[in-house]
């Protein structure tokens, strides 16, 4: 079958689901994935015919696109900065807000720490005793991690998380990239961990049941719920864990980042109001909502 008949039979089979350009995407990177095709093969080849056997994944991924599944868990790779992820059922797809979480630390560890002394700022240098630690709760595919330690390669990160399904991909990504990440298999709402960070980052779970509506089917069927949701009751659950877990695990000036429901920003940053933290700040993504949250250690 000519790949063009094919490209066409996408947007047939898809155009009442998807707009034409995710198609285009859709199927380009399918021909990419499976027969490590450029997107302009058409161009320069418009008869370019395939086999049955070089059909088969095509028509395989087609089938799942109708279902709505993402096409992450279809291809098992996702792109988080500058690495590429193995994904699939057991944890989230990463999004680029999360790289936006990613780089505010990155941008700050260039930064030289200062601590207040009186009514002044002072500059610290770098203490040469240990590397910069850094913990991810809930670390999920391990982009923040592997991407923390891709680029701080001096630093010292741990992920924790409680899926062992989670865990799994996750070592299998910190490897194929070639990074150095302690994996612990633990539930931050009842923690055993004697260790103390720098930094510690978390992208709790967070949506809360009454947004489920708000969450499109390829999200709400396909990924795991409890890396996702939370109670109406109770949606700040996770934060109050890994606040409290950090003011006994968090050093001196220790930084804490969160990504955050943009829809309980203030509720969130309120958690703070009786803590040992300082300097708290809440920053918005690319799309004008505030998805993150920072405080350092007092």
């Amino acid at each position: 079958m000519l790949l063009k008949e094919i490209k066409d039979i996408f947007h047939t089979e898809l155009g009442a689901i998807y707009p034409k350009e995710e198609i285009d995407s859709f199927f380009y990177s399918c021909i990419e994935h499976y027969l490590n095709l450029e997107r302009f093969i058409l161009a320069i080849q418009p008869g370019y015919t395939l086999n049955k056997d070089e059909e088969q994944p095509l028509f395989e991924a087609l089938s799942e696109l109708k279902l709505e599944k993402p096409l992450q868990y279809i291809l098992g790779t996702a792109h988080f900065m500058d690495l590429e992820l193995h994904v699939d059922e057991n944890v989230l797809i990463p999004r680029p807000e999360t790289e936006e979480l990613v780089q505010w630390i990155l941008l700050d560890a260039e930064r030289p720490p200062a601590r207040r002394v009186g009514s002044r700022m002072v500059i610290e240098r770098s203490r040469n005793d240990h590397s910069l630690r850094i913990l991810d709760i809930g670390t999920g595919s391990g982009c923040i991690a592997i991407a923390l330690a891709k680029h701080l390669p001096d630093a010292k990160i741990y992920a924790l998380d409680v899926s062992e399904g989670a865990l799994s991909v996750a070592k299998e990504n910190a490897a194929s990239n070639g990074v150095d990440v302690t994996f612990l298999h633990q539930d931050i709402l009842n923690p055993e961990i004697n260790l103390e960070f720098d930094v510690i980052v978390s992208n709790p779970p967070y949506v809360r049941e009454l947004e489920k509506n708000e969450i499109q089917r390829n999200v709400k069927d396909f990924e795991p719920d409890t890396a996702l949701f939370v109670s109406d009751e109770d949606p700040l659950l996770f934060y109050r864990a890994i606040l409290g877990f950090a003011e006994n695990h968090l050093s001196e000036n220790g930084k804490l980042y969160f990504e955050i429901n943009q829809y309980l920003a203030e509720e969130t940053k309120a958690l703070f109001n009786t803590r040992n933290f300082s300097e708290i700040e809440l920053r918005k993504d690319m799309f004008g909502n505030y998805r993150m949250l920072k405080a350092i250690m007092q």
